[in-house]
């Protein structure tokens, strides 16, 4: 995939931006807070109708104004979105709207990797969640379809648990969401299930490519949802009531990452959970790739922080590769940096943003 332009107003701090891209690496250059990450965040917005690195669509409106325009020009289509506070998100695919906002997922892949990623090791089960959620949901449109409907009965169920405390509970009700909720759950558990197994020898290839000291990525998919799921979701009914929540199903799958077969949570260092992570989006990369047929749009926000001198070194020969990669976004506060790196490479657009 291939963007070709895009344009912003009203988005972040970019009250009225237009952006010209190369079809191979492009560097965004520029001091801290002139709107890099919010330039990236944009095009991941196209992608996904969402920000990547916020969870509410007004607070990406440019003060004193009431709503943000994107639109982008592709190789072989148009995106544009654009919220209005007050209003429902509107987004057209080549001038037509979806039925949905969801049917714009997969229409053009893409990975970023920003610098609080690290966050997928340091915190709960969420965000690994999301991120192999969301890797699912750009080539298999069924498993997004469940994924959303699931969260939706999910949702409305913990509301029952909550508004019958201390009553009655509605026996009825509750079984119409639990008929909806226990398949999916099945469906949902057993797509991840089935992705780590895929997905671990891209991981283990990218991790190696970028580290040569042997070490040994792992992943360890853990889930109570397996045979007799069934049975004992509905035996938790008095705990979920007491809880006024659902302590079981798909929603507390987790994914471990392990190094050399030790949580890398507990006994990583900076860098080796750096490389990781690293290493887990350009698997995300090359597994899109082999699953769409379309190569994606790599995103990088200030990748080469807290990498010493040789990773730096190993991952710019690998977005050298042009047999391997297609269009890159990078961003650097650094410029000297990064023109340095690619320095005599006729592939590389710098676009400077100034004050």
């Amino acid at each position: 995939m291939i963007l070709k332009n895009l344009k912003l107003t009203s988005f972040k701090n970019h009250p009225e931006s237009t952006f010209e891209f190369g079809e191979r690496i492009n560097c965004v250059l520029g001091k801290n807070g002139m709107g890099k990450t919010n330039l990236l965040d944009a095009i991941y917005y196209l992608s996904f109708t969402k920000s990547a690195v916020g969870s509410q669509d007004k607070l990406a409106i440019t003060q004193e104004h009431r709503a943000f325009t994107l639109h982008g020009s592709y190789q072989d289509l148009t995106i544009a979105l654009q919220f209005e506070k007050g209003k429902v998100k509107t987004l057209k695919i080549d001038g037509q709207e979806p039925e949905r906002l969801s049917d714009v997922i997969g229409k053009v892949p893409l990975v970023i990797v920003l610098p609080d990623d690290t966050s997928m090791i340091k915190e709960g089960s969420e965000e690994r969640r999301k991120f192999f959620d969301g890797a699912l949901s750009q080539f298999d449109a069924e498993y997004l379809k469940a994924l959303l409907k699931y969260n939706k009965v999910l949702k409305q169920r913990n509301s029952l648990l909550k508004i019958e405390d201390g009553r009655k509970l509605n026996q009825k009700l509750l079984e119409t969401y639990d008929d909806q909720l226990i398949p999916l759950a099945i469906e949902i558990s057993k797509k991840r299930q089935e992705m780590k197994e895929v997905f671990l020898p891209f991981l283990q290839k990218n991790y190696a490519d970028l580290h040569d000291g042997g070490e040994v990525p792992d992943l360890n998919f853990k889930s109570h949802v397996n045979d007799d799921f069934e049975d004992r979701f509905k035996a938790n009914t008095q705990k979920d009531q007491i809880m006024q929540r659902t302590l079981m199903g798909s929603h507390k799958d987790d994914f471990e990452f392990l190094l050399d077969g030790e949580l890398i949570k507990k006994f990583g260092s900076q860098g080796q959970q750096k490389t990781f992570i690293i290493a887990l989006k350009l698997a995300l990369y090359d597994f899109l790739k082999e699953k769409t047929g379309k190569k994606p749009l790599l995103l990088l926000d200030d990748i080469f922080d807290k990498l010493d001198d040789s990773r730096i070194e190993l991952l710019v020969s690998l977005l050298l590769n042009h047999e391997r990669f297609q269009q890159i976004f990078i961003t650097d506060a650094r410029k000297d940096r990064s023109k340095e790196l690619f320095k005599g490479e006729k592939e590389v657009n710098f676009i400077e943003i100034a004050p």
